[in-house]
């Protein structure tokens, strides 16, 4: 492939190099949530800010780890997986937001993603579309471990993941407004939990990369609650999601180092 960093191992839009991130990676899509997550690291550094890419590296429990943003979409979030990877990256958890779609969801639940209705256009450049989009067991079962220790409302399932936000929050002005609204019921009747832009594609791309990958949500509010006429709770802080994805890693790190060591002992 062409190396269009001008630089052999250093990655053209994340700006990093092997050495520079853990095997364990969080990500967000804002960059300015980074420092925030970043600020639960043991002796976290800044590595690299490139375009809607920053990157903090830091350790959890004695092991490295790092935090990189991946902007809006599944389009520069899968640059980043594909970009992670190549420098010794193998375990990921995004950490974001997400609109309730289930009645039951609401503002500051938690979402665990199992898998993600493919309604974006990355994934499509990857796997025929008949090739589901779903989290790693292991990762989505210490996401829901975290959940349950930390104490928080939580609902894991199917999420939608799409890759226009306002064909979502005002569908009747779009031309295939026929299309996205006879989806969006289909979704609801199929108990899909809630809608967001990035698993789809990094669930794609981390089976064809052949990594771990899982996804938390904070609930941001439900627009479904909000047409039945019920509590609808809009909540911003991102905390708690944060929480999840943090506590999930020492999970993983746990059972990472436990089955290491029942293979040496073989």
């Amino acid at each position: 492939m062409q190396n269009y960093s001008g630089e052999i191992g250093l990655q053209y839009h994340l700006q990093i190099r092997k050495g520079d991130v853990g095997r364990y990676v969080i990500l967000p899509g804002d960059p300015k949530r980074c420092e925030k997550i970043a600020s639960h690291f043991d002796e976290p550094i800044l590595v690299a800010d490139s375009r809607e890419f920053t990157t903090y590296t830091g350790y959890l429990d004695g092991e490295k780890v790092s935090v990189t943003s991946t902007g809006i979409g599944g389009p520069s979030a899968s640059i980043a997986m594909e970009e992670l990877v190549n420098c010794g990256a193998d375990t990921f958890i995004r950490v974001g937001t997400c609109g309730g779609m289930e009645i039951n969801v609401k503002g500051s639940d938690i979402v665990i993603a199992t898998g993600a209705i493919r309604m974006e256009g990355t994934s499509k450049e990857y796997a025929p579309i008949e090739f589901p989009a779903v989290a790693d067991l292991d990762v989505t079962n210490a996401l829901v471990h975290a959940a349950r220790k930390l104490g928080y409302t939580y609902h894991a399932g199917v999420v939608e993941c799409k890759d226009a936000f306002y064909g979502q929050h005002d569908p009747d002005s779009k031309p295939v407004s026929y299309e996205l609204l006879n989806k969006w019921e289909a979704w609801l009747r199929l108990g899909c939990k809630a809608s967001e832009m990035e698993s789809a594609a990094l669930f794609v791309v981390a089976s064809h990369l052949g990594v771990r990958c899982g996804s938390d949500f904070l609930v941001v509010a439900n627009q479904e609650r909000q047409k039945a006429g019920l509590e609808n709770p809009i909540v911003h802080d991102t905390e708690s999601a944060i929480k999840v994805g943090v506590e999930a890693i020492r999970e993983l790190i746990r059972q990472d180092r436990e089955t290491k060591a029942m293979y040496e002992k073989k």
